[in-house]
């Protein structure tokens, strides 16, 4: 994620400091070194409109540096701004004194509010001596949650200003989200997720993103846009939260952990943001309890299930989260079945549970507590229910997942199976296939327990069908991704790819092909577009060799068609609509080849360069283990920006391996 500075200082040369030349040979220099792309007032100053757009970059960007070394208005009022609005991720800097202090006047001292703080002191003369402590400085206030405001430390009370109120995310990059999100390119999320990090606004459109890839399931591409969102800031709450969620999925329950521990060790965080955390740790623990016991059955099952430590453990962090905030009727729900597991596996298996304890008394006084407890809790949890329906109630609509906690709570502790049986009918109605999968799991824990059996045979009677699923999906083992040359239109001088070279392409194509999938112990997919040369071969070629095919336009089929087909003749035309007639729907990354408003801004950067990276993200969406990308390329870079050399070193920096034909080897 690229980190936003503002810089604050004089402009010219005054009181003999060069500060022009203080920012480019020191200031510069050490954001650079940090990955940090620092702006001054000057950009502002000439467009004319100094006051909001200084208000803004003071509040939203991630860093200011200001030079302190001369009593400058226009700095020391920005600098109080930034104190007053921001209490972290302020460095000031200041030129050493050479002139004894005894022969100081007023104004080369540091204001008396500002003299307890910090500097990075640097030689007029000589400031990029100074580059290295900058640089440390620079990486310490990001790594560090120092409060560096006067105004924040000495007002604790204070409360931080919520920057992404203000940085505006373009609607049209957002309505680019909704769209990819409702049609679940996950590869066009990648996409635009890599555009939004050089944009201004591009904290906050990676925000949308991510939450665009969390709703999708898209997790290794979330995961990577909400680590770039806690690089930036690592007490980002929401960041963290999502995080500990998608490694929870991915099955890294101690990645997860850390997530959930930068949430509970924030001082800034909220009761729901820790009751959220703290339930979240509960699912983790809860997970690790099940993973013990999940490959047996019956009376071992049983058996693991209350020996393990993790069954109370889990118990214990949701009663944690649920205590934390009251409202919160999740893990207080949760609490209460896993509660509700260990009496019932302690009441089925009194030798089990009374080898923890001195003698049968206190095993039996433990019961009591834990049964005590249970009382506690479900009059706790009935209440947090009741208070979110009369929510609900006030707001109207539906509230499907209150609807199916409230049927959990009557199975936890409802007698009547009638009863429980009516509840679930009742909030499954109309429900979603993953609505009623996740009703579904938390009965089927019980079932595999052997546990509140009436109560789960009237529920099971209830569900329908399982969701059905494809059987027998496998995860692409690789992706093998092609790029090269059009077929050299007639006349063209120097030759790239003349039509004649056709069949040596072809073979050696195939061979190239032939010996990816040789090396890969699974299912190998080729992705492709469909131009006129090497695209086209490439598709025929793996469709001869029985492959799973994707296909991928940048333009809409007849704009693509007109533009990089019809110029090669008639013939490429057929082959194209051939493919076409197997792809009737494929998916394209825009409908025309201008680029979107939200990237005006964005120098050297073009239509084909866009359609390169979207494909490498199409590419890494299929999540395989491996990628190739097979090029076919004369070795120059004479076809300019999104051409086949700017492809080969977009798959390259992704980690793919590069298998490249050279046309010079083409007979």
């Amino acid at each position: 994620m690229l980190k936003r500075a503002f810089v604050v200082r004089p402009f010219g040369t005054r009181s003999g400091i060069d500060f022009d030349a203080v920012d480019q040979l020191l200031i510069q220099p050490a954001l650079k070194n940090r990955e940090i792309e620092g702006a001054t007032t000057g950009p502002i100053l000439e467009a004319g409109n100094i006051r909001e757009d200084m208000f803004q970059r003071l509040l939203v960007t991630d860093l200011v540096v200001a030079d302190v070394s001369l009593h400058n208005a226009n700095v020391f009022y920005e600098l109080g701004i930034r104190h007053a609005l921001q209490p972290r991720r302020t460095v000031l800097i200041r030129a050493r004194q050479e002139t004894p202090r005894a022969e100081r006047g007023p104004e080369d001292e540091v204001p008396f509010d500002l003299r307890t703080e910090r500097y990075i002191e640097y030689d007029p003369k000589d400031p990029g001596k100074a580059i290295d402590t900058l640089t440390e400085a620079l990486r310490q206030t990001f790594d560090g949650d120092r409060v560096d405001s006067p105004v924040f430390s000495m007002l604790p009370g204070l409360q931080q200003q919520d920057r992404a109120r203000f940085i505006p995310v373009p609607a049209a990059f957002r309505e680019s989200v909704e769209l990819a999100e409702k049609s679940k390119q996950h590869g066009l999320l990648g996409l635009l997720a890599e555009e939004a990090r050089g944009a201004a606004w591009g904290s906050e459109g990676l925000r949308v993103i991510g939450r665009a890839q969390f709703n999708t399931r898209a997790h290794n591409g979330a995961r990577v846009t909400w680590e770039a969102l806690v690089q930036l800031d690592p007490l980002d709450a929401e960041a963290n939260q999502r995080l500990a969620t998608i490694f929870q999925r991915l099955g890294d329950l101690n990645a997860s952990d850390q997530a959930l521990q930068r949430i509970l060790g924030n001082p800034r965080a909220t009761a729901a943001q820790r009751a959220e955390a703290l339930s979240l740790l509960g699912r983790n623990i809860k997970d690790r309890w099940r993973g013990g016991w999940a490959g047996a059955g019956g009376d071992q099952a049983r058996r693991q299930a209350l020996r393990s430590p993790y069954l109370l453990q889990a118990y214990e962090k949701y009663k944690q989260g649920f205590d934390e905030d009251l409202n919160a009727y999740y893990p207080g729900l949760n609490a209460l079945s896993l509660l509700t597991i260990a009496i019932e596996l302690a009441r089925r298996q009194p030798e089990l549970w009374e080898a923890r304890f001195q003698d049968a008394a206190e095993a039996a006084k433990a019961i009591k507590d834990l049964e005590s407890q249970r009382h506690v809790l479900s009059g706790a949890v009935a209440a947090a229910l009741g208070a979110a329906e009369a929510r609900r109630a006030q707001a109207g609509g539906q509230d499907r997942w209150l609807e199916i906690s409230a049927a959990d709570y009557r199975f936890l502790t409802s007698d009547r199976a009638s009863q429980v049986a009516y509840a679930y009918e009742k909030a499954l109605a109309g429900a979603a296939s993953f609505e009623i999968d996740s009703a579904r799991t938390q009965v089927q824990l019980f079932q595999q327990l052997d546990l509140l059996i009436e109560n789960v045979k009237a529920s099971v009677e209830i569900f329908p069908p399982t969701t059905a699923r494809i059987a027998n999906v496998v995860r692409p083992v690789r992706v093998v991704l092609f790029t090269g040359h059009m077929i050299d239109a007639p006349g063209r001088v120097p030759q790239r790819f003349p039509a004649k070279s056709e069949p040596s392409a072809r073979a050696l194509i195939a061979d190239r092909l032939k010996q990816e999938i040789s090396r890969t112990d699974g299912p190998v997919v080729a992705m492709a577009s469909a131009a006129s040369g090497g695209d086209i071969i490439f598709h025929e070629v793996a469709r001869e060799l029985g492959l799973e095919r994707r296909l991928l336009l940048p333009l809409p089929a007849d704009l693509f068609r007109n533009d990089s087909v019809s110029p090669a003749g008639p013939e490429w035309e057929r082959r194209f609509d051939v493919l076409m007639r197997e792809f009737p729907s494929p998916p394209f990354l825009a409908r025309t080849d201008e680029l979107p408003s939200w990237l005006g801004p964005r120098a050297a950067y073009n239509t084909w360069q866009r359609a390169n990276l979207w494909m490498i993200y199409e590419a890494l969406a299929v999540n395989a283990q491996h990628l190739t990308l097979l090029a076919l390329w004369d070795g120059t870079t004479g076809d300019g920006p999104g051409g086949t050399e700017h492809m080969i070193r977009l798959a390259k920096q992704q980690g793919a391996s590069a298998v490249i034909i050279r046309t010079q080897e083409l007979g």
